[in-house]
């Protein structure tokens, strides 16, 4: 996992080297899992692939309708976040779709925890493995 961008050397910029108007993203590769529950109830696996406080990118094997509103179960760190959100246009990957999507009407504490949560992430992996 590093957060983006990731310069050429593969190393990683700290999470203040970000724009002050966008929160920083963290790349997951689909390292953790997650579950798009639908507006019928069905419920769909997918994996995250990139984090922010603001949204996000999920893989799947057939993209959802641009706009549709679900919801989004996911543990990370120590907490569970379980929010809805807006599903974006999809783009066409080697091994399925990628969907951006966005958080919707997520209170702002929550947005500040879910920040400090991807940052202590990324602290973690960069301490040097004992």
């Amino acid at each position: 996992m590093s957060q983006t961008p990731a310069t050429a050397a593969g190393t990683a910029p700290s999470p203040t080297a970000h724009k002050p108007d966008r929160p920083f993203r963290v790349k997951l590769r689909g390292s953790i899992l997650a579950l798009i529950r639908l507006p019928n109830q069905r419920e769909l696996r997918t994996h995250l692939h990139q984090l922010s406080s603001s949204g996000g990118l999920v893989q799947l094997e057939t993209p959802l309708d641009e706009k549709l509103e679900v919801e989004l179960i996911f543990h990370v760190g120590e907490s569970t976040v379980r929010e809805k959100v807006q599903m974006l246009f999809p783009m066409w990957a080697t091994q399925g779709w990628l969907q951006p999507f966005r958080f919707v009407d997520m209170p702002e504490e929550r947005k500040s925890g879910l920040e400090k949560t991807l940052n202590t992430l990324v602290q973690r992996l960069r301490e040097p493995a004992l």
